[in-house]
């Protein structure tokens, strides 16, 4: 399983028979490398989509029609971006799993927001959700954009992961502090990746707060477009 940090929330995911590009965001990431797209998307089966902000989904239309790929996604969010951009889709909902290629990938609850924008200023596109992803022998959560939320205990109680993949630059989102109070009081993570940070001033710029809350667990500071294999 190999984990490449493409800046802020993306991710570029190669688990089982699939490449999966996490929230993609490329065009105006401050993070993303100039020149690094094309090694960053090559051979990707699917787009995962945790929500509509811009952050997170402006680069799906374009990647998924360059590739022929589908997003997948809250139905109402990847149906919006089907209808307005021509784009392939498969659409769940919380709670449902969908198998892509040997992974299943089940979609869970996250609290956030989640809107487009729009010539009437911003639409909502369904709800704000996390993934947890299956490959038959170990699994993944995928936060999403959250705060701390008691769903994570069914998470864990029904998937036990191994691994988490969390946000934790705070102001938008869950802080490093409270992202390790998730991780400690709900899951028994082996890997912790942080994401959603470092991006913009206003967001933690290290995990060193999420390291110290989490003794016993590996946690990973991801380098862009460095593979981190577990």
């Amino acid at each position: 399983m190999k984990f490449t940090w493409l800046g802020h929330s993306g991710f570029r995911i190669e688990i089982g028979d699939q490449v999966l590009l996490l929230d993609p965001w490329i065009t105006g990431n401050p993070m993303f490398p100039e020149g690094a797209r094309a090694e960053a998307i090559a051979g990707a089966t699917h787009i995962l989509l945790t929500h509509g902000h811009f952050d997170h989904a402006n680069d799906v239309a374009a990647i998924a029609k360059e590739l022929d790929i589908p997003a997948v996604g809250i139905f109402d969010l990847v149906g919006y971006l089907e209808g307005k951009d021509g784009i392939k889709a498969v659409g769940f909902n919380k709670g449902g799993t969908v198998a892509l290629g040997s992974v299943k990938v089940t979609m869970v609850n996250a609290v956030h927001s989640s809107t487009m924008p729009s010539d009437g200023g911003p639409v909502s596109v369904g709800s704000e959700a996390g993934f947890v992803l299956d490959d038959g022998s170990r699994r993944v959560y995928v936060s999403g954009d959250t705060d701390v939320t008691m769903d994570m205990e069914l998470v864990e109680a029904l998937h036990h992961p191994e691994i988490g993949v969390l946000c934790a630059g705070g102001h938008f989102t869950m802080d490093m502090k409270r992202a390790a109070y998730a991780a400690k009081r709900f899951f028994n993570f082996k890997t912790v990746i942080p994401c959603h940070y470092k991006t913009f001033p206003l967001l933690a710029q290290s995990a060193e707060e999420l390291r110290v809350g989490l003794p016993g667990v590996e946690v990973i500071e991801p380098a862009v477009m460095s593979a981190i294999e577990l």
